[in-house]
């Protein structure tokens, strides 16, 4: 039992904690109530994402014991005195870009790279800690595997309430990312052509948004013969296996390359490539986590002779508050794709086996139906 100093103004979850890299860990902790600018949610669906299991894996570290999640779906449940942005019993999705909104970046436009996220998760004690108030630590000020998270109002926007929370829980991260790369980071004009290296989650919601853009040829590149079937039915007028002759492949269809290029997996070797497939002028999104330790390497000649750019998108540069209304209403008029994106579905008690399946490359997405939550 904890002490009565840990429970006062907490509640109890059941959460997947991450104490060593490897394995997620069910535990009980203890969750706190909402400050002045704070909402609780209740998460009924959570994505599990590869920037996660890069932490589970140990390509990246973080700061032990801490309850990863980010992509997440819920109600509501309480707010703080000083909430205006939801109220109790509102549908919200998460997203990792919480903003002040009064920085440069946010005032100009670019929430994404808001100066003051880190401030905005910082709070007087612990969101949670264990029985005996050891603090643990949230990803990203969500931490999303736990049966009730405290995150700032603006890490979450409403969703309507009709909307299915398992995908829902895509707009948070998959989609956002995705589309956002194209429509938000590169501006990607009709007639362009594209390629997406990685065809999970974030690569097929890159395909869709190339599809709304107008690309007139977007190619699919992935070492999985069933994420490059699921490719062409979200939009890849061609598919190519990532294997050594990709480069060239890819040139007998665009001789000169591609416009516009997409890392979707998270790797140097996949970076390289995607930048590879360039023609002279094109831009290449890196939208995966690599790691520091394994740097990008490019022809330094082909930055200043043929213009090629390398850029990052955090999130898909996006605006969420305004960004998810937007995609979610795309979505409802069936423009874009979500409901078959969701593969493969778990509850929280086997999340360690969702992981499994998602580094195997099985997956399109895989989403966790959170216990006790319904689906109000």
């Amino acid at each position: 039992m904890p002490t009565a100093a840990v429970s006062e103004g907490r509640s109890d979850v059941r959460a997947a904690v991450l104490n060593r890299p490897g394995h997620l860990d069910l535990e009980t902790l203890w969750v706190d109530r909402p400050g002045p600018r704070e909402v609780r949610v209740r998460p009924v669906a959570v994505g599990l994402c590869h920037s996660d299991l890069h932490y589970i894996d140990g390509t990246h570290t973080t700061e032990l014991p801490e309850v990863l999640g980010h992509e997440a779906a819920g109600v509501v449940e309480s707010v703080g005195e000083l909430v205006t942005a939801v109220a109790v019993g509102d549908h919200v999705v998460t997203s990792l870009t919480m903003f002040c909104g009064r920085c440069r970046y946010c005032t100009s436009g670019r929430m994404s790279l808001c100066s003051e996220r880190a401030r905005l998760r910082v709070r007087p004690r612990p969101a949670l800690v264990t029985g005996d108030g050891r603090p643990v630590g949230v990803m990203g000020g969500i931490g999303a595997f736990a049966e009730l998270v405290v995150v700032h109002e603006n890490a979450v926007t409403p969703i309507p309430h009709d909307l299915d929370l398992r995908i829902g829980s895509l707009f948070g991260c998959a989609v956002l990312t995705g589309v956002g790369a194209v429509t938000r980071a590169a501006r990607v004009p009709v007639g362009a052509t594209v390629a997406v290296v990685g065809c999970g989650g974030i690569g097929l919601a890159v395909l869709q948004g190339a599809v709304l853009s107008g690309a007139s040829r977007i190619v699919a590149i992935d070492r999985s013969s069933a994420k490059l079937e699921a490719a062409r039915e979200f939009g890849a007028t061609d598919v190519l296996d990532s294997g050594a002759d990709t480069e060239r492949h890819l040139r007998e269809l665009v001789p000169a390359g591609v416009d516009f290029s997409f890392e979707a997996v998270g790797r140097a070797e996949t970076a390289e490539l995607a930048y590879a497939l360039l023609a002279p002028g094109g831009t290449c999104t890196v939208l995966g986590m690599v790691p520091d330790a394994t740097p990008i390497r490019v022809p330094a000649s082909s930055l200043y002779f043929e213009e090629r750019r390398l850029q990052g998108a955090f999130i898909g540069s996006g605006r969420f508050t305004s960004d998810v209304p937007e995609l979610v209403e795309l979505h409802a008029q069936g423009r874009l794709r979500l409901d078959d994106m969701v593969t493969h579905t778990f509850d929280l008690e086997h999340v360690n086996k969702g992981f499994e399946v998602l580094a195997s490359g099985d997956a399109l997405r895989v989403v966790l139906d959170m216990p006790a939550s319904g689906r109000s």
